[in-house]
C-alpha cells in the first residue's frame, strides 16, 4: 500500500524531492488550519506536522484511514501517545536530524554565557572597553549533569568531553546507561557533584514545574542551568528568585514557558523582565534544533522512518 499523506505545516522543499523519489502521493497544504485539517484528514494514511495542531482523541476520530504520524522535530507534548497507539498509528519523530544543532547551541550559550559575551558585545558597541569586567569562566573541568539522557543528551555529551569536562548523566527511564562520554549516576549525584545542569527531557505531567524553589535547592553548589528543551519544565518565577539568592549563577534559555512574548500576562512580564535585566540570563528564541543543516536533516529521517513502516515494506514484497 503507497500512502497518500497530507503535510500541514511549511517544509523545507526537500521533503518533497524525498516523497516523490519514493513515489508516495501527498498534499503540501501548509495554510491549512485545524478545522479544515479535520475535514480533510479522513482521506489520507500519513500526516506530516511540526507543532501545527494538537492530535487529540477528537483529531484522531476523523483520520479513520491514517497510518502515521511523522512529527518534523523531536518533541511529542502535542500529541496524545497513548491515543495515537490505541488507534494502532505509527508515530514518527526526527530527534536524530537535529541533535547535533542542538548540541551545538546548548554549548555555544554556555560558552557566550560564562564569557558574558553578550554583555561585551553591547558594551564594545557603545565604546566600552571594560576588559576586567567581562572577565570569563573557563568550561574546563566543570562538572555537567545532564537530566535525560536521550538523542539529545547523549549529543551534548558528545560535544562537552572535548572540553574537559566530567559528564554525569540521569535518566529515569534508562537508569544504566554505558557510554565513553558520560558517567550514569543517580540523582542524588546530580544533586551533589553538578556545577552546571542541562535540560534534555521532554515536557509530560511529571516533568512540568520541575524546576522549581524545592527542586533548586536540593543542589549542594550554585548552579548553571540550561534549557533547550520545554520551556514549562523550568518555574521561570522561582528561577527569578534563584538568580537573586546566587543558588542559580546563571541560566541559558532557548525556550519559555509562554513563548508568545506579546501575550504575557503581568505576572509573566514582570518575571521576564526580572530575568532580562539581570545580566545573569541569555535567551534564544527556541532556535536550538533549528539550523539550516537540520531542517534538511530532520526530513531525510521522517523519510527514512516511513519507509520502514510494515504496511510500506509489504507492499514492495
Amino acid at each position: 500500500m503507497q500512502p497518500h499523506i497530507l503535510i500541514v505545516d511549511t517544509m523545507h522543499p526537500s521533503l518533497l524531492q524525498l516523497l516523490s523519489t519514493n513515489q508516495w502521493t501527498y498534499d503540501y497544504l501548509p495554510l491549512l488550519q485545524r478545522e479544515e485539517i479535520l475535514a480533510r484528514i479522513g482521506s489520507y494514511q500519513g500526516l506530516i506536522l511540526r507543532s501545527k495542531v494538537t492530535i487529540d482523541r477528537d483529531f484522531l476520530m476523523h483520520a479513520r484511514e491514517l497510518k502515521f504520524i511523522a512529527r518534523a522535530g523531536a518533541g511529542l507534548d502535542q500529541i496524545d501517545i497513548k491515543e495515537v497507539q490505541k488507534q494502532h498509528i505509527a508515530l514518527l519523530h526526527a530527534p536524530e536530524g537535529n541533535r547535533q544543532a542542538v548540541a551545538e547551541h546548548t554549548i555555544g550559550m554556555l560558552l557566550a554565557l560564562f564569557n558574558q559575551l553578550h554583555k561585551a558585545d553591547r558594551e564594545v558597541k557603545n565604546k566600552i572597553w571594560d576588559r576586567e569586567g567581562n572577565r570569563g569562566i573557563e568550561l574546563q573541568n566543570k562538572t555537567v549533569g545532564i537530566i535525560g539522557y536521550g538523542t539529545m543528551g547523549k549529543a551534548v555529551a558528545k560535544c562537552l568531553t572535548g572540553f574537559g569536562c566530567k559528564v554525569l548523566g540521569y535518566d529515569k527511564y534508562h537508569p544504566i546507561f554505558a557510554t565513553p562520554d558520560a558517567i550514569s549516576v543517580e540523582l542524588d549525584t546530580i544533586f551533589d557533584e553538578t556545577d552546571i545542569l542541562s535540560l534534555h527531557i521532554p515536557l509530560t505531567h511529571e516533568t512540568a514545574n520541575l524546576l522549581n524553589s524545592s527542586y533548586f535547592s536540593k543542589f549542594r553548589k550554585p548552579i548553571y542551568v540550561i534549557n533547550t528543551a520545554r520551556g514549562e519544565i523550568v518555574n521561570l518565577t522561582d528561577l527569578a528568585e534563584a538568580l537573586e539568592t546566587g543558588k542559580v549563577q546563571g541560566a541559558c534559555l532557548d525556550v519559555l514557558e509562554n513563548e508568545k512574548l506579546q501575550t504575557l500576562t503581568p505576572i509573566q512580564d514582570e518575571v521576564f523582565q526580572k530575568l532580562a535585566q539581570s545580566g545573569k540570563v541569555i535567551f534564544s528564541p527556541h532556535v536550538a534544533g533549528w539550523t539550516h543543516e537540520s531542517y534538511i536533516k530532520i526530513n531525510e529521517v521522517l523519510v527514512d522512518k516511513i519507509k520502514k513502516l510494515d504496511f510500506i515494506t509489504k507492499s514492495h514484497e
